[in-house]
């Protein structure tokens, strides 16, 4: 019976002890995988804002905890030994698994948004961002040649070009959507001018209103980096419109850093 338990003892030793590499393995790789990805906004384009430096903190103490992984096990396993210390145990598992969940959840969603392609003619509704000077940032330009794309395909379609001029924009970002595709040989009479909003429930608020006083389709496709469509969804359907998607591929060195962002983004828009 002793010899059964001892060896049992090891088997459970040996097991747990493979367990603690394959964990320690997973968070040396998202560490290091995340660290990539919020780094990459800074070095490619000079972005630097809260969500990659959020990001880039997690990431790093993802590495951090898989470097010194024995010693923070055995600081755990000090802490839990008393009952303040396993309630603060269980009180940070609890959130990291709600964590994790809601980020699933969103997720979910943002592809089954992104996924709802117009069948018909529709009326484009591409959404602004930032302009550098007279000309499209990236993320604004991807936009526009998702819209371009689907104007090229369909003939008999109009788009509102949304977005007003902010701070450091030398012209409104309507203006600066206009002008791309115009120079791309996109009809003037296709694309109607809304630069006066400053947010998503304004873009689609404020283009609702020149749809209905142009008579345009009132059915109408979103125009936006993919993981942004469900919150414009969202915003639509509180406005009562009917909306499709158009999603614009976003570069893999930003969407990290914005998919981050858009999950908080969406869980407000839930809360409030």
């Amino acid at each position: 019976m002793e010899v059964f338990q001892e060896n049992n003892k090891k088997h459970n030793h040996g097991t747990g002890k493979v367990i603690g590499i394959v964990l320690r393995c997973i968070l040396m790789l998202l560490g290091i995988t995340g660290i990539v990805c919020f780094i990459m906004p800074l070095l490619s384009y000079g972005i630097m804002n809260i969500w990659n430096i959020s990001g880039l903190a997690v990431s790093i103490v993802l590495l951090l905890v898989s470097i010194f992984f024995s010693f923070v096990l055995k600081q755990l396993k000090a802490l839990c030994k008393s009952l303040a210390g396993r309630i603060i145990c269980c009180a940070a598992a609890v959130l990291l698994c709600t964590a994790i969940i809601l980020a699933a959840v969103i997720s979910g969603f943002m592809i089954k948004s992104a996924l709802n392609s117009p069948e018909n003619d529709v009326t484009l509704v591409v959404l602004g961002c930032r302009v550098i000077g007279e000309e499209p940032s990236l993320m604004l330009e991807e936009r526009l040649s998702a819209a371009y794309e689907y104007l090229s395909e369909n003939e008999g379609c109009c788009a509102v070009l949304s977005g007003g001029q902010g701070s450091g924009e030398d012209i409104s970002e309507a203006e600066c959507m206009y002008r791309y595709l115009t120079g791309r040989g996109i009809s003037a009479d296709r694309l109607y001018i809304e630069d006066k909003s400053v947010s998503t429930r304004e873009n689609l608020m404020f283009s609702g209103k020149i749809i209905e006083a142009e008579n345009l389709n009132s059915d109408i496709a979103v125009v936006t980096n993919e993981f942004h469509v469900y919150r414009a969804s969202m915003a639509a359907d509180d406005l009562g419109m009917n909306s499709y998607a158009v999603p614009a591929k976003t570069t893999w060195k930003l969407f990290p850093t914005y998919y981050f962002r858009e999950l908080f983004g969406v869980m407000y828009e839930w809360v409030f």
